[in-house]
């Protein structure tokens, strides 16, 4: 029946709310912990909007490099705005209720940011590739509708396949509300199924290898051909890739170590890890 709600355990009770049980309570240090998790939020609204303008206003910046850097930091920006003024909110509050919609929508934004980022960061090692390695060719390879093909593909790419993800999530029905995380997951959502959920978790593994390890072989493929010139080359060649690479590799080392952290506090969160931690894994990513 189309009225039916997805949410729906076997005794037919709907779940129209989820509650996180990994929030302590701070007691006097609950204002302190909102002013600096909010003075973070701020500075990172105001660094990334402060690069994205400057990219915009500097016709120098407007290369492929600066570009995929600037949906980069767009991308930031839409990740942090799903997930820390909630987190903001709920440091304030005693009961830690979300709406069953609000909370799959945290959940698809956040694996949005995820899929942008490590395809974007594909594309940019791409570019490195082609301006190293192929210096002269690198306008007509790296040339306008290619630069917006690598632009928009992860972000369409993302928007559709964890569009998917969430709308299988969602169709489940569970036979419990509580999440013991400070924020939504997918993961948590499906240990609260009433049946098996092989399919979907299935569908999850092939979605992740896709995401993951499709991009990060792009990015070894190009380093690999990239050592190959620097080490065929002089010491000036090698140093001049190395100032060429040099804000795709901080980005890439900041991304890999969040990433790595994330993974650790995840495994350590189901078994009764910190909510503080969980949170500084996002501030590690931005």
């Amino acid at each position: 029946m189309s009225g039916v709600s997805p949410f729906r355990r076997h005794n037919s009770t709907p779940v129209s709310s989820f509650v996180l049980s990994a929030y302590s309570n701070p007691g006097s240090l609950r204002w302190l912990f909102f002013c600096v998790l909010l003075l973070l939020y701020l500075l990172m609204v105001f660094s990334n909007l402060l690069l994205i303008v400057v990219i915009a206003l500097n016709r120098t910046l407007h290369e492929p490099m600066y570009l995929l850097l600037c949906s980069l930091f767009l991308n930031e920006l839409y990740g942090s705005a799903a997930l820390f003024p909630f987190l903001l909110v709920h440091i304030l509050r005693d009961v830690h209720l979300v709406p069953a919609h609000f909370c799959f929508f945290q959940i698809y934004s956040s694996h949005v940011y995820g899929t942008v980022e490590f395809f974007t960061l594909a594309s940019m090692s791409y570019d490195r590739y082609v301006a190293i390695c192929h210096p002269l060719h690198y306008k007509s390879r790296m040339n306008y509708n290619k630069t917006v093909v690598l632009i928009v593909f992860p972000w369409t790419y993302a928007f559709v396949i964890i569009g998917v993800v969430i709308s299988l999530s969602s169709s489940l029905e569970l036979c419990g509300n509580v999440i013991d995380k400070v924020f939504c997951t997918d993961y948590s959502i499906v240990k609260l199924a009433c049946y098996d959920t092989f399919v979907i978790d299935m569908f999850g593994v092939v979605s992740v290898v896709n995401v993951v390890f499709s991009p990060f072989a792009v990015i070894l493929f190009s380093y690999a051909r990239i050592l190959r010139v620097c080490q065929r080359g002089s010491r000036h060649t090698w140093l001049k890739a190395v100032h060429t690479c040099a804000p795709h590799l901080a980005t890439l080392l900041n991304f890999t170590v969040a990433a790595f952290f994330e993974r650790h506090i995840r495994l350590t969160s189901d078994e009764g890890g910190s909510p503080a931690a969980e949170t500084v894994r996002y501030e590690l990513r931005a």
